[in-house]
């Protein structure tokens, strides 16, 4: 069993930025960040493969958002630069341990993102 911890959540205006930490309790294969914004349904905003450190980004994150790990503390960050209104979201880490980065079974209990116009 795999703990997530969330942190790094807040309140900023478009255009500026924070970034999202997640400490595991354990080494997993992939871990990655999702989000559900009221009213709509969960999506992935990025992934990484600890391993080897390939990365992967949702369309609409690319060259905003920057996912990041640091294995030796078994913790994923996410940059988002150029925060735009549509980014308010409830922000999810989860893990996957099996390493397809497909099988997410471990989920943070999330951070809340509110970005103001």
């Amino acid at each position: 069993q795999v703990q997530l911890v969330e942190s790094g959540g807040g309140s900023v205006q478009a255009g500026g930025s924070l970034r999202l930490s997640c400490a595991a309790s354990g080494y997993t294969y992939c871990m990655g960040w999702f989000r559900q914004a009221p009213g709509k349904e969960r999506e992935g905003v990025a992934h990484i493969d600890t391993g080897g450190g390939s990365a992967y980004y949702a369309d609409s994150m690319k060259g905003r958002f920057t996912i990041s790990q640091d294995n030796a503390k078994n913790t994923v960050y996410l940059q988002m630069n150029s925060l735009k209104s549509e980014d308010t979201a409830m922000y999810y880490c989860a893990a996957d341990p099996v390493g397809s980065c497909t099988d997410f079974s471990y989920w943070g209990q999330g951070t809340q993102v509110t970005v103001s116009s």
